[in-house]
């Protein structure tokens, strides 16, 4: 498919970008877990379907350390025994966030009580804001 539009050449579209680039710094910087952004990310990735941001942060993830064995099962987590509590609950969070359109309810109060159990306030707002912007565009529609 073509793209419509690149949006990295047009001027609003870029300064956009630079916005996006800098809330992505702060929270590669955040006290987040690596491991739970890379997973995040990657799911939030398979939901939208996106090709080139799955493989982009597969690779990403396993550069930072992650198995080959718990990027196979980042699609079927709920199933697997390989992700910590925590991970499942930002792993939840991710696929709630990433389908309030598919759903009534948004993220769930279970849901969001897991991620409260694991996560303090500022991890919380690292891995809400990395939700929101896993579903991006990578410069072009």
């Amino acid at each position: 498919m073509e793209p419509r539009i690149n949006l990295m050449t047009n001027e609003l579209g870029a300064k956009i970008g630079k916005r996006f680039a800098n809330v992505s710094l702060v929270i590669q910087q955040s006290p987040l877990p690596k491991a739970a952004q890379e997973l995040v990310m990657l799911r939030a990735s398979q939901i939208n379907g996106c090709g080139f941001c799955v493989d982009a942060h597969a690779k990403e993830a396993a550069a930072a350390g992650e198995t080959a064995v718990r990027l196979n099962l980042v699609a079927a987590w709920r199933e697997s025994t390989v992700f910590t509590e925590a991970e499942r609950a930002a792993l939840a969070l991710a696929e709630e966030g990433t389908r309030l359109a598919d759903a009534h309810h948004g993220v769930s109060d279970e849901t969001w009580a897991q991620v409260r159990k694991h996560y303090d306030d500022d991890q919380i707002a690292a891995l809400v804001y990395l939700v929101a912007i896993s579903t991006r565009p990578t410069g072009s529609a």
